[in-house]
């Protein structure tokens, strides 16, 4: 008797016989010699003001073409005028010469920005072929389009995009289906210059940073993409209006497979929000119902940053959350059917991070041995919790290697050494050797460029995608590798953005048999014998 075996299982078997244990992590710094000068101006001030602990959304993608992933940093402003009364409170643009050389282009490009910025977003919303750039901030929202000559113009006024509120984070996707990608905004609360409560110790004469309960909550915006460069305001049509939150961060994925993108918001001290796209131009929000909203014990947590990806090769997208030290870092694996679980401990993340404070974060296949590693970039958010608290407020960032679905802490052989006051980070392989790269900012610190310098050969493939019918950055694509599943976004962690295609890793495998590309568009693409360590261009069928 004789039988076949299927390909997917052929890549599943090769994998777990190649990679017995995760072959190491091993991070470089080389942001000086690398030419990246950016450091993140915050103007801490002593009347605490709160939105000086959360600025530092980074973005990285090819700006200019070139094939190499380019770095943008925003940065905040005078406090209270909230103006960038200095080219120190630039936000900043770094051009990739290769080879790990960076040069700043800020001014050439047109993006040094306005006002007091926190968070970035990449893509390309007019299918122009060229990435163009959301910046959120404090009452003051930029949106810059790619002219391709090196240059960036301003549209924020006529795209009917506006201002007004606190935005923290970002980002594009297409929530209707029509080939266009639309823009969901995050706001924080309510909050002025104005705002002058007191928290802390009167006694002791400690002033810190006021708790969250104390700032009224704002409800996410969603801009539909018009087409002609305009962008409508659909969030009461879509139903989300109705749920002001403390928003920190978005992220998306189709996570019950129906073929809609649906919207993950990270909530500060309030239950997180998980919006399920219902079709019809309405989103229905399940975070209770879902079992997303709290972890198990019912409390809300300072949830940040989020990653909504597949940790465990099942097919189905898993979300790992941020939070203050004490608190864990939430993650809920997704059982399929709508419903997920607090997999917080059974990954064994809650116990390696229980001490730590998180902000940015990446879901990446750091050692390429095909499953997703979790990268954190830590800090707490007071800079006086030492004195009120058993935590401390400058961390070095951390890298836990993922063995087969669970954890295991990698941040001390990884050479992750820098205590900072960490925020945003974004990742891509930035010098094309196949590995991911991480770059992060810190509160009045110098930025860092970590090198991926794993030591064991381990084999890979990226796919840039372009769209036809779907849109053009083949944004809500789903790419299965074998037992591996991922979808094309452009979020990131905290506040943050990378458009920089998706990368799998592949272990000993040199030629992948089979592989599925889903269209947002519905169409699907099957690629056989895909050689491995490439950047492969995938353009959707017509």
């Amino acid at each position: 008797m004789s039988f076949r075996v299927h390909p997917w299982l052929l890549f599943a078997f090769a994998l777990a016989a190649a990679s017995p244990t995760p072959p190491p992590i091993r991070f470089r710094e080389v942001a000086a010699q690398s030419g990246i000068d950016f450091n993140l101006e915050n103007s801490p001030t002593d009347r605490k003001h709160l939105i000086e602990t959360m600025p530092g959304g980074i973005a990285i993608f090819d700006f200019d073409g070139d094939g190499r992933p380019d770095i943008y940093f925003t940065n905040g402003a005078s406090v209270p005028s909230l103006e960038k009364a200095s080219s120190k409170y630039w936000n900043r643009l770094y051009r990739n010469e290769g080879n790990l050389k960076f040069r700043d282009v800020t001014e050439e490009a047109g993006v040094a920005g306005a006002g007091y910025s926190m968070g970035a977003a990449a893509a390309d919303y007019d299918n122009d072929g060229r990435p163009d750039l959301f910046v959120a901030g404090v009452n003051r929202n930029t949106l810059y389009h790619n002219l391709g000559n090196g240059r960036f113009e301003d549209v924020t006024a006529r795209s009917g995009i506006r201002s007004g509120e606190w935005a923290v984070a970002a980002g594009w996707f297409d929530f209707d289906r029509d080939g266009k990608l639309d823009l969901w905004v995050v706001h924080y609360a309510r909050w002025s210059p104005a705002d002058d409560r007191f928290c802390g110790d009167a006694g002791r004469g400690i002033r810190i940073y006021c708790h969250p309960k104390y700032f009224e909550g704002l409800a996410s915006t969603l801009y539909r993409n018009r087409g002609d460069g305009t962008f409508e305001d659909v969030s009461a049509r879509a139903g989300i209006d109705r749920y002001p939150g403390r928003g920190m961060s978005v992220a998306f994925a189709d996570y019950d497979q129906d073929g809609l993108p649906d919207v993950f918001v990270t909530n500060d001290n309030m239950p997180n929000f998980l919006f399920h796209n219902l079709g019809n131009g309405k989103f229905e929000e399940v975070g209770l119902l879902s079992g997303t909203a709290l972890r198990d014990h019912g409390k809300p947590v300072a949830s940040m940053g989020v990653e909504f990806k597949d940790y465990d090769n099942d097919g189905l997208p898993d979300l790992f959350v941020t939070a203050l030290a004490g608190e864990t870092f939430p993650v809920f694996r997704n059982l399929g059917k709508g419903n997920f679980l607090d997999a917080t401990y059974s990954t064994r993340v809650g116990a390696l991070v229980i001490k730590h404070s998180g902000w940015g974060l990446g879901l990446f296949d750091f050692n390429n041995d095909g499953w997703k590693d979790l990268f954190t970039a830590n800090a707490h958010v007071n800079d006086r919790v030492e004195e009120f608290e058993p935590a401390v407020y400058r961390e070095r960032n951390a890298v836990l290697v993922n063995n087969g679905g669970k954890f295991e802490d990698a941040s001390d052989a990884a050479g992750l050494a820098l205590v900072k006051a960490h925020r945003g980070a974004a990742f891509a392989d930035l010098n094309g050797d196949g590995r991911i790269d991480a770059v992060v900012s810190a509160l009045g610190e110098p930025a860092e460029l970590w090198e991926n310098v794993s030591p064991q050969a381990q084999h890979w493939i990226v796919f840039r995608l372009v769209g036809t019918k779907s849109n053009r950055d083949g944004i809500g694509a789903r790419i299965r590798v074998g037992n591996q599943y991922a979808e094309m976004t452009t979020t990131a962690g905290y506040a943050s953005s990378a458009d920089c295609g998706v990368h799998f890793g592949l272990g000993s495998l040199e030629t992948v048999k089979q592989i599925e590309i889903r269209w947002p568009s519905g169409i699907v693409q099957t690629l056989q014998n895909v050689k491995a360590d490439q950047v492969l261009t995938v353009t959707e069928p017509q």
